[in-house]
């Protein structure tokens, strides 16, 4: 049986991911998901059954940038009126 290759590494202490990291960001999000980055942080979570952690990863990333955009939104807002 030939030996599986591992797409993500942990580093030798175990305190981070190691994989290739792409020069550009994706554009659309089909592109964003089958990014190599995203799909190692993917299979770092199967692998490692961390499914609960990754949700309340990604979920504190997704408000934060959702504040993020209404903060900007408000911001212009702001500069248009004056």
């Amino acid at each position: 049986m030939a030996k599986k290759t591992e797409k993500v590494k942990l580093s030798k202490d175990g305190s981070s991911i190691d994989f290739v990291q792409s020069d550009s960001l994706p554009t659309s999000v089909k592109k964003f998901r089958q990014s190599p980055e995203i799909e190692g942080f993917y299979r770092f979570i199967f692998e490692n059954d961390l499914r609960v952690e990754g949700y309340e990863i990604l979920y504190q990333i997704i408000q934060r940038r959702k504040r993020d955009r209404e903060e900007a939104q408000t911001a212009a807002r702001r500069s248009k009126t004056k």
